[in-house]
């Protein structure tokens, strides 16, 4: 967290002390000339005093060389040329003058700077829950294309697109859309920023997680469960698909509808487990339980919907379905189990990982607790001081104010 102020340098001094921000605030003629020293200086500096607004600019610019994302607050019209180029100029809403106000890219209405943590921490919400939110939907690939696949060394057709319509259409996006209400993990603001330069949003974690991960283990259930089915393999070891010469009979294509059937509802229970893992990054759901009633509700309708195109004789002909004996209904359910366990092992593993800081994915709690109050108190001394402040979080995405 960085002061810059316009007083005197005896104030920004004890107004930095006062905040917890340290004594090390330097007169504005340090900023110039421009320099190498001169960049170290800024970086490491606790405030600058007695500054006018090009210098105000020059350590926003500063900063973003270094390769910072930049925030900036202030009120008045000196502030207009740092707020304009920061990445987001926050202005205050109450005493802020209007060149602030057109200058930034957000109004705070209460001219509380705590808001804009709360604000921070919204922004996260929602970005971590389009990642899960994404991370889900792309799960059931790999189990809806490796039917495909195995017809071509003679498998029996596993999934038809029809049930990969049902579980798209009818279960999965109303389950992605869920996500949207998701509440806050315990430790989302203990975690380092995601550099929204440098870090996609969709990066190749998402794929390894989807695909290589939940995806195989998904795929490697619903094969055991449409292999365990009766009939099965004797049908790939002498009929194959079923064309050509080797059609199937009325009870062998009974014994491939009920393999289909167990495949699809064996994925319906894959990704309902997708959507329980996918609901934390690290905290176990043994502490964060079911908070998001719009997902729970979504789990109901994707287990009706599977058990209808099961019991249910009008979906049997659309969704080339079959009913299946309750006991192969209940299998199922190891898959679901599973995978949620291994989940939470996984999970478990990251958590201590993390305890034991051996680990870059999360800021010490304690060190994210002191940059909230710092800034909280630092609300309190600008409208006494008018002084404008820099902050940083975790050094790596340091907010300009």
């Amino acid at each position: 967290v960085k002061m810059v102020t316009g007083d005197h340098l005896n104030i920004a001094i004890e107004t930095s002390r006062l905040i917890g921000l340290g004594t090390g605030v330097l007169p504005a003629g340090d900023l110039w000339p421009a320099s190498a020293t001169r960049d170290e200086t800024i970086m490491t500096a606790d405030g600058f005093a007695q500054v006018l607004p090009r210098d105000k600019r020059e350590v926003v610019l500063v900063l973003q060389n270094k390769g910072l994302v930049v925030g900036m607050t202030g009120d008045g019209v000196n502030d207009a040329p740092a707020l304009k180029q920061a990445e987001v100029g926050v202005a205050m809403g109450i005493r802020g003058t209007e060149v602030a106000k057109d200058a930034a890219d957000i109004v705070l209405q209460d001219d509380d700077f705590t808001s804009i943590i709360n604000g921070i921490e919204q922004g996260r919400l929602c970005s971590c829950n389009l990642r899960k939110s994404i991370m889900y939907t792309l799960c059931s690939k790999v189990p809806q294309f490796a039917p495909t696949l195995a017809m071509v060394f003679g498998v029996p057709e596993a999934l038809t697109i029809a049930q990969v319509l049902l579980i798209d259409i009818g279960t999965d996006i109303w389950t992605a859309i869920a996500y949207a209400f998701q509440p806050a993990e315990s430790r989302l603001m203990a975690r380092k920023p995601r550099h929204p330069k440098l870090v996609k949003l969709a990066d190749w974690g998402v794929g390894v997680y989807s695909y290589c991960y939940i995806g195989m283990l998904q795929c490697f259930f619903c094969w055991v469960m449409f292999f365990s089915m009766p009939g099965i393999m004797d049908i790939w070891a002498t009929k194959q698909t079923g064309g050509g010469e080797h059609p199937y009979t009325s009870a062998e294509k009974l014994q491939v509808k009920q393999g289909k059937t167990i495949y699809y509802w064996t994925l319906v229970m894959g990704q309902i487990a997708a959507a329980l893992s996918t609901t934390t990054e690290r905290q176990s759901l043994l502490t964060y339980c079911f908070p998001n009633m719009a997902l729970n509700v979504a789990f109901g309708f994707e287990v009706v919907l599977g058990l209808m195109a099961i019991f249910f004789p009008f979906m049997h002909g659309p969704f080339d379905t079959a009913y299946l004996p309750k006991k192969y209904v209940g299998k199922a359910l190891i898959a679901l189990f599973a995978i949620v366990l291994i989940e939470e092992i996984r999970k478990y593993i990251f958590r201590t990982l993390e305890a034991r800081k051996a680990c870059g994915w999360c800021l010490d709690t304690d060190q994210v607790e002191a940059i909230g109050e710092s800034e909280e108190e630092s609300s309190d001394d600008n409208s006494e001081s008018g002084s404008e402040e820099v902050s940083s979080d975790g050094g790596r995405a340091p907010l300009i104010s």
